[in-house]
């Protein structure tokens, strides 16, 4: 056999190492075409409508009244408005950067965050933060679920039924979960995610008109005072209200991943039916938002529940049909959060792990991630503490300041212009808030905790 010469050798060897990466490009799109967010890319622009709707208008929208009797009127409507104004503004940022770069997606937040700040670096500043926001959402969400059908239980029983334990409703919570979690990806479950978002507007509108008549016919006037009776109280109880009102504006952790599912063409950007969704949403947000935090606060004051729901007694059959709609609603909010979990999860099986994409691999794996949610939320039901800790240490970061760094770091605005001061205005109320609402938020869990026996 005649010997290879230098020339030939280093062919061979370049040749073998283009098969390798063809070959590694094959696998790359075969995994595309089974993971959740890049698997179908069919989606209307009304699936980003109420896909966005589901995962703003949530938990996070029956804290409102409870965050306004921590503020007062004045500051409560200024922090709520302008977090408004803020996240639709960040939110618009990262809709115009999912294809910033010509022929290519940005189809995960980290995959925007890697182009930013390095594949690396990018990776562990928005991975952590996007887990912390989507896990503590869904464990928020369990326990929202489980309190909302221990209320329907509780309302329509009025007292001759035997108690259950609020552990046992999130386990029926969860059981609900375990079958919606196979549902392989975003467009799966758009029949789940339009019925959460009709029962999250309707909810809303219930808890405003019955908050609205019993302010208007009550005998005494609420107490507008601030909640808390101490100045320490009362500093906790703000920082604390700042982290619920960033945890009701969700949407920006999952918004790069609905919008992967919509098609795109150099004629027809994605960005275009995207953004439409989005106005429709942050249309019904206001509606929902406005309508039940300032009803809430009116009718209730400073007596108000964490959960405004949980404050209404009558019409009974009518708060019990509201807290219903609230169970089903995060029955369809959950899986919008968990769906880029469960592609994160099975992208590291996969990828990094080896394991064959398969049926029983997503089973093993999205079940677990349930039962895993279910038991922290169990053991830690503290429904008003939750939102202001993940509040501020997930929410602020991903959805007030992280997309303005990254769009001032790519498209260089002016130094000094308008849409720098805007910008840098963003990052620092987001700051602000990742720094301070933790601290409520872990407060008020403390003290939740004093007269809480677990899982009684």
């Amino acid at each position: 056999m005649a010997s290879l010469s230098v020339p030939d050798l280093m062919e061979e060897y370049v040749e073998k190492v283009d098969e390798r990466k063809q070959e590694e490009r094959l696998w790359d799109a075969s995994l595309d075409d089974w993971l959740p967010i890049t698997s179908c890319r069919t989606a209307k622009w009304y699936y980003s409508a109420f896909h966005n709707v589901t995962a703003m208008v949530g938990a996070g929208v029956l804290g409102l009244p409870f965050a306004m009797s921590q503020l007062g009127w004045g500051a409560g409507t200024v922090a709520i408005v302008g977090s408004f104004g803020v996240t639709l503004y960040t939110l618009w940022q990262m809709v115009e950067m999912h294809e910033m770069v010509p022929g290519k997606r940005f189809d995960r937040y980290h995959e925007l965050g890697q182009h930013a700040f390095g594949e690396r670096l990018g990776l562990w500043i928005i991975v952590p933060q996007q887990l912390i926001v989507e896990v503590g959402t869904d464990v928020v969400y369990m326990v929202t679920g489980g309190q909302s059908l221990k209320k329907v239980h509780d309302l329509l029983c009025n007292g001759r039924c035997k108690d259950i334990r609020l552990a046992f409703w999130i386990m029926i919570f969860a059981a609900v979960q375990l079958p919606l979690s196979q549902f392989p990806n975003f467009n799966s479950i758009s029949a789940v995610s339009a019925a959460a978002a009709v029962m999250s507007l309707t909810y809303s509108m219930i808890a405003f008109f019955a908050s609205a008549a019993k302010g208007a016919h009550a005998t005494a006037a609420a107490d507008y005072a601030l909640r808390a009776p101490t100045t320490a109280g009362k500093v906790f109880g703000v920082l604390n209200a700042l982290g619920a009102i960033a945890f009701a504006y969700a949407g920006h952790n999952v918004v790069l991943e609905i919008q992967a599912t919509i098609p795109s063409t150099p004629e027809q950007p994605s960005k275009k039916p995207m953004w439409r969704g989005v106005v429709v949403a942050y249309a019904i947000v206001a509606l929902c938002y406005f309508a039940v935090a300032f009803a809430g606060y009116y009718a209730f004051g400073n007596s108000v529940d964490p959960n405004v729901l949980i404050s209404l007694e009558k019409p009974r059959w009518l708060v019990a049909a509201a807290n219903l709609m609230v169970a089903v609603h995060v029955v369809g909010s959950y899986q919008v959060f968990a769906m880029p979990v469960f592609d994160m999860m099975e992208t590291v099986l996969v990828k990094k792990l080896r394991f064959a994409p398969s049926l029983g691999l997503r089973l093993v794996a999205r079940s677990a991630y349930v039962l895993a949610t279910m038991f922290v939320g169990m053991t830690f039901p503290f429904f008003d503490g939750l939102l202001g800790f993940f509040g501020g240490f997930g929410f602020a970061p991903t959805t007030y300041f992280i997309p303005c760094i990254i769009w001032m770091m790519l498209k260089k605005p002016k130094k000094y212009g308008l849409t720098w001061f805007v910008n840098v205005f963003c990052i620092v109320i987001g700051v602000l808030l990742m720094l301070a609402s933790p601290v409520g938020g872990m407060r008020q869990i403390i003290h939740d905790v004093k007269s809480f026996k677990f899982y009684s």
